[in-house]
């Protein structure tokens, strides 16, 4: 990456929080575990800027606080040190983002519609407009022709889709997703990458996206960030020469720019887990 390219970076850009609908802001964020001589601190100090639109994509060794920093921007914890903020406020579970785990986590005694509808109720849905947003949503992950069937009759990969629709569900800014596809078939995966990456485009919101994986952080981010080894700092922060629209999957797995993004990433990762820093870019 030139010197140019690294001055117009978000790591040398952004000095003031973001702000507006979707942005996130960490300043001086750190989190402890434990108490005494047993603390451990998993992540920090970090400091964080992420502007609405953004697909933020968190790679890093095993253990260095991807899913801990995650958790900290879905309000799922409070750090014991620094500033989290989404959308300017401090986040609360349920109401600030929807959220991906590695796990479904769906209702087996529900239907596919079942589930979504729960969402949609959760989130506030009025119960007139829940039918026809449930389509929406279902149709948007590819599962129009599964809403009634039950959750146990799906594969591995549609269960996932089925969690990724009841996350968009909400009138939220920021979709949060932890590892989704780390347990999926590699064929799986790649084809909801690129469903991701289409919904990410179409609806416009900020992503947060957590994976070991240096192929998946040049498919899916518009920026990327490699974290130290514990206690989680950044090592590496780039923006994505990719265009998010009007480039097949295919072709952006045959670029040149991808095959050099996902190897610099792979190469930071690797520094990131020997203990050292691969700069910011």
């Amino acid at each position: 990456m030139t010197d140019s390219q690294a001055a117009s970076s978000p790591a040398a850009a952004q000095s003031e929080p973001a702000q507006g609908q979707g942005s996130i802001s960490l300043r001086g964020v750190t989190q402890r575990y434990g108490k005494g001589a047993d603390a451990v601190t998993a992540v920090g100090p970090v400091d964080l800027e992420v502007d609405p639109g953004e697909v933020l994509v968190l790679v890093g060794p095993s253990g260095c606080g991807k899913s801990t920093l995650l958790r900290l921007i879905a309000g799922f914890e409070d750090p014991a040190s620094g500033v989290v903020e989404v959308s300017g406020r401090k986040p609360a579970p349920g109401s600030s983002s929807g959220v991906v785990f590695q796990q479904p986590r769906l209702f087996p005694w529900r239907t596919v519609g079942g589930n979504v509808d729960l969402a949609l109720k959760y989130a506030g849905v009025p119960r007139s407009d829940r039918p026809a947003r449930r389509e929406e949503l279902l149709a948007r992950v590819g599962l129009s022709d599964t809403a009634n069937r039950r959750i146990w009759e799906i594969s591995g990969g549609q269960q996932q889709r089925v969690a990724i629709a009841r996350a968009l569900a909400g009138d939220t800014s920021l979709l949060l997703l932890d590892e989704p596809f780390a347990a999926l078939d590699a064929l799986t995966r790649e084809t909801l990458q690129e469903d991701v990456r289409t919904v990410s485009a179409e609806l416009g919101r900020t992503n947060v996206f957590v994976t070991h994986s240096a192929e998946e952080a040049a498919f899916l981010g518009s920026r990327i960030v490699v974290l130290t080894s514990r206690p989680g700092r950044v090592a590496l922060d780039i923006s994505s020469p990719i265009p998010r629209t009007g480039v097949s999957a295919d072709d952006i797995r045959d670029s040149a720019e991808y095959t050099v993004l996902r190897t610099e990433i792979a190469s930071a990762v690797k520094s990131a887990a020997r203990g050292e820093s691969a700069g910011k870019k």
